[in-house]
């Protein structure tokens, strides 16, 4: 039986990205949508005409024609609106970032286990077979020792009253793309980082409009940058003793270029891979439907979340200090 999805709130990237990507996964049916405004509901009634429309999110959690719930709200409104759709009784997959601190997760770590049901953050780029590939290459030595990771995410944003400037509401390049630029280094490697070097943050209104940052795993180390105020661009590489991996889109393949890997090695050729059809938010759909009928586990729980906020609150605490 197809897992029935609700979507609370109608945002532009829940319409363009997301009922997409539960309208073409299998096992999936876009269901429900809650808005206050029926005409936001167009895109989502457009795309799959029997979904229903609420006029208000609670309406939509309290329906028995939804089995699972997606979470598209703004970053402080993540947590409560989880809770609320686990204590209806409904899986729940939140959009990133889960939380404004690390410690704000825990409460959901008890309630799914106490509920059992799956309850999880929308990292998608966990999902994606270049991550996998990734991972692979350094763990099987292609690249010998890894020594470096670099990685930048950036795009150009001038107005200030977008979302993301609003301090109160989560914003910042960090907690809106840092998750990327930081987290690839703990998704690629496996590793917790054992320390923040050097935090060079650029502020406005009370949020990060760029962020620098220098990390260590261990022997490895790590340079990150991420910016809503510069041309819009991506990579991250990885540098070992004996060669080097280089992502030319990580993060949003598809939207902004060919996901494309290129492996260096000692032999100076190089040996690229593509993908060029791979959509990661449908692979994390139906990820999530496995996961819920019991075949396996999500591949980003609540714990990986956890783990990737406290590094972010990591880079903070490191820049308050000086």
């Amino acid at each position: 039986m197809a897992i029935r999805w609700g979507i609370l709130g109608a945002s532009r990237f829940a319409g363009q990205t997301m009922a997409p990507a539960i309208h073409a996964s299998r096992g999936a049916v876009l269901a429900g949508v809650a808005t206050s405004s029926p005409e936001k509901a167009a895109p989502f009634t457009d795309l799959a005409p029997d979904c229903r429309v609420f006029g208000d999110y609670d309406a939509l959690l309290a329906d028995d024609g939804i089995d699972a719930v997606y979470v598209p709200l703004p970053n402080h409104l993540h947590i409560p609106w989880m809770e609320k759709a686990l204590r209806a009784g409904k899986a729940v997959l939140s959009e990133k970032p889960l939380a404004l601190s690390a410690d704000a997760i825990d409460p959901m770590i008890s309630l799914r286990d106490e509920t059992g049901l799956v309850a999880a953050e929308g990292y998608m780029i966990a999902h994606h077979p270049q991550w996998h590939r990734v991972r692979h290459l350094i763990a099987d030595g292609a690249i010998g020792e890894l020594r470096h990771m670099d990685t930048a995410f950036t795009f150009n944003n001038p107005d200030l009253t977008n979302i993301r400037f609003d301090a109160s509401k989560g914003g910042g390049s960090l907690p809106d793309i840092g998750v990327y630029a930081l987290g690839c280094m703990r998704l690629a490697t496996g590793q917790e980082p054992t320390a923040i070097t050097h935090t060079d943050l650029q502020m406005v209104g009370g949020v990060d409009v760029a962020a620098r940052v220098g990390l260590r795993f261990g022997d490895v180390t790590g340079t990150a940058y991420t910016a809503m105020n510069s041309h819009r661009s991506q990579h991250a590489t990885f540098y070992g003793s004996t060669g080097k991996i280089h992502l030319t889109q990580p993060f949003t393949p598809g939207a902004s270029g060919e996901a494309t890997l290129v492996l260096s090695q000692e032999d100076f050729n190089a040996r690229v891979e593509c993908w060029p059809a791979v959509n990661h938010y449908v692979l994390q759909v139906e990820a999530f439907g496995r996961a819920m009928a019991g075949g396996e586990s999500f591949p980003w729980s609540l714990e990986d979340a956890r783990a990737m906020q406290s590094m972010l609150d990591a880079v903070y605490a490191h820049a308050a200090a000086g």
